[in-house]
């Protein structure tokens, strides 16, 4: 298997990586299908941004304007998540961490609906893959007060912070990942993304994480990075969604080498693929074909991200 993967790397075949498998770790639920498969369930022509966002809202209003307009409602957002897991299943994807709010759990009425809901996805579109939850919380005050109840389903396998509208301080936020730890789930954190290197070992060690969601901030400290791969504390990235929302200047230069190097635990993901048009399999042969990495260096990234299943309890 990994002769063929870095064999398919070498003739830049795509169809052939996308017959290996491989894991996406950092994957948006609603966010992580194809264009494709949207376009040919509304029947129109979704034309994927050409020009990197300004920001975040902008990218949000992208997606608003060019793809919920099409599956809008609760029905629509289903039809997304389905997506994500036909994705998964298309691109040999055998490990998949996939994030849901906690209002798309609301919009479920009661966490046991949307487990059975989201478990039934799974079975019926991507049954063979590794299916590792996670619950995304920092997007709006007072979701503490739910999070006993969604923990005590056992359903989530990890919980991704994200504080960007910084809702939390980080006292709240050591709160919360006390009760996760106490659950048994994997601490993962949106940080390093945007802001620098010291964001990223701030929130790393203040809240004892496992992960980091993108992290590439890390790379302008070597000192961080020695100490994120002493306590091997493992990067999530996403190369395009990076490249697009300007947070790296292009595939050639991406900070994936810089970390790798240093001996950062890494792993190649998609993010948000229904706006950021790029699959694993696409990410892996960006980023070979930029000359960035060698096969063999993409492959022992592939095989990390393969191995994460032996992490969760």
């Amino acid at each position: 298997m990994n002769d063929k993967f870095e064999m398919y790397l070498q003739e830049n075949s795509l169809k052939g990586l996308e017959s290996i498998p491989k894991s996406d770790l950092h994957s948006h639920a609603g966010r992580g299908g194809s264009i494709t498969y949207i376009e040919q369930l509304a029947n129109v022509k979704i034309t994927p941004p050409s020009e990197p966002f300004n920001s975040l809202k902008e990218m949000n209003q992208w997606l608003n304007d060019n793809v919920k307009c099409y599956c809008p409602g609760f029905s629509g957002y289903l039809k997304r998540v389905e997506a994500a897991f036909v994705q998964a299943k298309n691109d040999n994807i055998a490990v998949l961490a996939l994030s849901f709010a906690i209002d798309e759990i609301d919009a479920c009425g009661t966490i046991d609906n949307f487990i059975s809901i989201m478990d039934g996805l799974h079975k019926k579109f991507a049954p063979e893959t590794e299916f590792l939850p996670d619950l995304a919380v920092g997007y709006e005050p007072g979701e503490q007060s739910k999070l006993d109840e969604i923990f005590s389903a056992n359903w989530f396998r990890g919980i991704d912070i994200c504080n960007y509208s910084r809702c939390y301080s980080m006292n709240e936020l050591k709160k919360i990942c006390q009760k996760s730890r106490d659950s048994k789930l994997i601490l993962k954190a949106h940080i390093g993304e945007f802001g620098g290197a010291d964001d990223v070992m701030r929130y790393a060690e203040e809240l004892e994480l496992n992960q980091i969601q993108h992290g590439i901030a890390a790379a302008n400290s070597p000192q961080i990075m020695k100490w994120l791969a002493k306590h091997k504390i493992q990067l999530n990235v996403c190369p395009t969604s990076n490249i697009m929302l300007r947070n790296s200047l292009n595939y050639q230069s991406h900070q994936i080498r810089k970390l790798f190097d240093f001996g950062v635990p890494v792993t190649i993901n998609s993010d948000d693929l229904i706006i950021f048009n790029a699959t694993v399999s696409q990410e892996y042969l960006n980023l070979y074909n930029a000359g960035l990495m060698t096969a063999d260096e993409l492959n022992t990234i592939r095989l990390t991200g393969l191995n994460e299943v032996n992490n969760y309890a």
